[in-house]
């Protein structure tokens, strides 16, 4: 395996990190998506340009993004809560399962292939994209579910799912609580809230997964890169509280259009790699 390490590559590379970290922030905010949607077939990418096995190159991209969703999921959740749109009760109801989920997709990571996340990636991004597309989004209920097991049972869906997918808590969640009649700004406010709920168990999962498997790049714990984690992480960071206003600023018809749009782009052509 060659990698090319030379000056000119590496400040292309460095300024496509820049690039991803300051959409991903941006989409984390106005869209409460954790920014993953963007750094996962951003990294991929990345890594596959630098000759490293799709396989392999799928995990360092999942698991990478989940480390740069903690701090952007940090950002954006304050930003939220003082506009008073983050659902501290729900917070309550989902959160742990939420965790319990997301800590068993990082596990599985071990026995999943690369071609496997990039499947899970691409068609689950895709239902939702064709969901928030629609006119009418999919509602199936007025209020959420009464009962706290049904509720527990989704929270851990969402969270295994999302792990796997290397995303934040608002692509499965918002369209979930969409479906459920909750107000949009509210959903994709506590969105922000799980998905560091999301990312910090499945982090964990996958360095546990990755701590032993052979060619990986420099500076990776397990699965996680930390040198992408540094470039991405702190201008996801700073971007975040712009699409937060921006989101604030939008009716709720342009927030579902976006957030399909970007879902259907980037999930077909994860499916076409």
């Amino acid at each position: 395996m060659t990698f090319h390490y030379d000056l000119p590559v590496l400040l292309a590379l460095f300024a496509g990190l820049v690039a991803t970290g300051a959409v991903g922030g941006l989409l984390a905010g106005l869209l409460g998506v954790g920014g993953g949607i963007v750094i996962v077939p951003a990294l991929f990418w990345v890594l596959t340009a630098l000759d490293f096995p799709s396989g392999i190159a799928s995990h360092l991209a999942v698991a990478t993004s989940l480390a740069t969703i903690i701090s952007t999921s940090l950002s954006s959740m304050r930003a939220h809560s003082k506009r008073g749109t983050v659902d501290l009760d729900l917070l309550k109801l989902w959160g742990p399962a939420v965790v319990v989920g997301a800590l068993i997709g990082g596990g599985l990571s071990k026995v999943i292939s690369g071609d496997g996340l990039r499947l899970v990636f691409g068609s689950v991004a895709i239902l939702v994209a064709i969901n928030m597309a629609i006119p009418k989004t999919l509602v199936v209920a007025d209020h959420l579910p009464g009962s706290k097991i049904v509720n527990r049972a989704i929270a851990s869906a969402i969270g295994l799912v999302s792990s796997l997918m290397g995303i934040g808590g608002g692509t499965l969640s918002v369209p979930t609580l969409s479906a459920f009649s909750f107000p949009v700004h509210r959903a994709v406010g506590t969105a922000s809230a799980m998905g560091l709920l999301i990312a910090v168990p499945g982090v964990l999962g996958f360095i546990w997964s990755g701590w032993s498997v052979p060619a990986r790049p420099p500076l990776s714990l397990g699965y996680v890169n930390l040198a992408a984690v540094a470039i991405i992480a702190p201008v996801s960071y700073m971007m975040a509280p712009f699409g937060a206003r921006l989101a604030h600023a939008l009716n709720a018809r342009v927030l579902k259009s976006a957030f399909a749009a970007f879902l259907l782009i980037t999930a077909l052509r994860m499916i076409l790699s």
